[in-house]
């Protein structure tokens, strides 16, 4: 490990009252950094560094995190706070080890149905905590202009019938807990019991259990029906079947937007063109092929 950068010592002398002496970066994108710090006690800790331009911060998320942890475990949040006078946050929270649950399907340890179980039982119980009616839900015009920002217009038009389904949903659906960004790595085991912890909740919200559970499918590739029904077998909670299947049209073209121009992005257009296939009412057009790559 290496000395700890200014912001990770600062974060960790406010929030914890005790130096950090080593930091690793687990992660970093353009407006949060993860890192793994040693602090001078012996312990080993995660701290999460927001820019003052991120649209969620370390408060959001702690009190994500707090919300979770009635139904499922979560990291301790050992601290969260404002770290410098243009309004950048940090989050400390406890270390569970490095073990994913994506770790332990790539090693052979995990099978990739067993992970789709657990994965399916964390989102059903997640979604069973309780949402303060004070919490805001993140609105799906949100959701959309992100979308547009990346998308070209020809594709937006042909997920058009997808975007209306959702944008449709009625009001009187109540909203759950949804982590937003919920894959096999944000699935940590720790313990000796290798108890399955659900980490980063950077953009979890108040929102359609739908958009959630169609998040799992696409991010755990479970794309064949055996894969999908083990998943949603194991998540054993009532789902509207056409907003989930317009949700997963969503994010496919979220993960296509993303993706870099080679071989990522041609098999983001085979799934889209797969799902054409599989549900062409959500598409505007009859075509099967993918977007042009």
């Amino acid at each position: 490990m290496t000395p700890p950068p200014a912001m990770v010592a600062r974060a960790c002398s406010t929030l914890l009252g005790t130096p950090a002496w080593s930091a690793e970066r687990l992660s970093a994108g353009s407006r949060t950094a993860v890192f793994r710090a040693g602090l001078r006690d012996g312990r080993s800790v995660i701290v999460k560094l927001y820019d003052h331009t991120a649209r969620s911060n370390a408060l959001t998320e702690a009190a994500a995190i707090r919300a979770a942890g009635v139904a499922v475990p979560v990291p301790q949040v050992l601290g969260s706070s404002t770290i410098s006078s243009e309004g950048a946050t940090a989050l400390i929270t406890s270390d569970l080890g490095a073990h994913t649950l994506g770790a332990a399907i790539r090693s052979g340890h995990i099978p990739h149905a067993q992970a789709l179980k657990d994965l399916g039982g964390l989102l059903a119980r997640l979604h069973r905590a309780p949402v303060e009616q004070a919490v805001p839900r993140r609105p799906f015009f949100d959701s959309v202009s992100s979308l547009a920002r990346r998308c070209p217009p020809e594709l937006m038009n042909r997920i058009g019938p997808a975007l209306a389904v959702v944008a449709d949903t009625p009001e009187r659906v109540p909203s759950v807990w949804c982590h937003g960004d919920i894959h096999f790595d944000n699935v940590v085991l720790s313990g000796p019991r290798g108890t399955r912890y659900l980490v980063d909740f950077t953009d979890a919200a108040p929102g359609r259990r739908e958009a959630d559970v169609a998040h799992a499918l696409v991010m755990t590739a479970a794309h064949t029906p055996w894969d999908r029904r083990t998943l949603l077998d194991a998540y054993a909670a009532p789902l509207g079947d056409i907003r989930l299947s317009a949700w997963t049209v969503i994010h496919t073209a979220r993960c296509w937007a993303h993706a870099t121009p080679g071989a990522s992005r041609r098999l983001w257009s085979d799934r889209l063109a797969e799902l054409a296939r599989q549900t062409p009412h959500l598409f505007r057009t009859p075509r099967s092929e993918g977007i042009s790559r």
